[in-house]
């Protein structure tokens, strides 16, 4: 190794805890491999361990799924107590949609369907806080004004957690706890082709109330999507930064 390499260590990988044995991080995994950290995938519904501690990783990221926070299965108590870690540790956490509402449910938050049964499937509008419009000036990029969701339940702001952004049928959108864990309940990793994907594999979900159609799904990415990636691309360095 010459001295040029040793003054310049290489970066910690993140985990990244997926739940589908054809998922994958999406955006999020093409931008932190990028940024030159390894994805150290696990998958604890098959058996994957997870870490007793990130001290060799950058951070922690826990994805989506068709599964539910209050599911009883094994590996979702497991998943939901093991957030513990990267909380205690200050590390950064990233939960999206379904690792959103698991961060939510492992700091005492409520996790449920919506009341009259709707669901969020397509581009809805999203809308910061007045703690949210400080965050997009710590990462220096406004938040989008729409965002791509896949869900059916929602989630409370834990006590203790800061509300960044709100929106219509589910009023939990992003929170941030501590200072390095963040849950999203929308979607940014998702690419053009995961789209295409989940409104063909899943197209039933189409026909819930308050689901918007493929068509409209694809008109939403053309005009939205351009400002999701931005945003995207000034929160993970923000977010990396924390643990850095």
């Amino acid at each position: 190794m010459s001295a040029g390499d040793a003054s310049h260590p290489a970066k910690k990988p993140v985990l990244v805890v997926l739940h589908q044995e054809q998922s994958t991080p999406g955006r999020v995994g093409r931008l932190l491999q990028e940024r030159g950290h390894a994805l150290d995938i696990r998958r604890p519904r098959f058996g994957d361990p997870l870490p007793g501690t990130l001290a060799e990783h950058a951070g922690a990221a826990i994805f989506g799924g068709p599964m539910s926070a209050n599911d009883p299965d094994a590996f979702v108590r497991t998943e939901i107590e093991w957030i513990q870690v990267p909380l205690a540790e200050k590390k950064p956490f990233l939960g999206l949609c379904l690792g959103a509402q698991m961060l939510a449910k492992c700091c005492g938050a409520t996790v449920c369907a919506h009341p009259e049964g709707r669901a969020e499937i397509g581009y809805y509008p999203l809308l910061p806080t007045e703690a949210g419009h400080g965050f997009a000036g710590e990462i220096g990029q406004p938040w989008p004004s729409h965002v791509y969701h896949w869900h059916r339940e929602g989630f409370t702001c834990p006590a203790g957690g800061e509300m960044l952004a709100t929106g219509d049928d589910f009023p939990t959108q992003a929170i941030r706890v501590g200072p390095a864990a963040f849950g999203l309940q929308f979607h940014p990793e998702v690419t053009h082709a995961m789209l295409c994907r989940w409104t063909v594999r899943a197209a039933e979900r189409l026909a819930l109330p308050g689901a918007q159609d493929r068509v409209r799904q694809l008109e939403g990415r053309y005009m939205h999507d351009p400002q999701v990636a931005r945003w995207l691309d000034a929160f993970l360095d923000h977010w990396l930064a924390i643990g850095a």
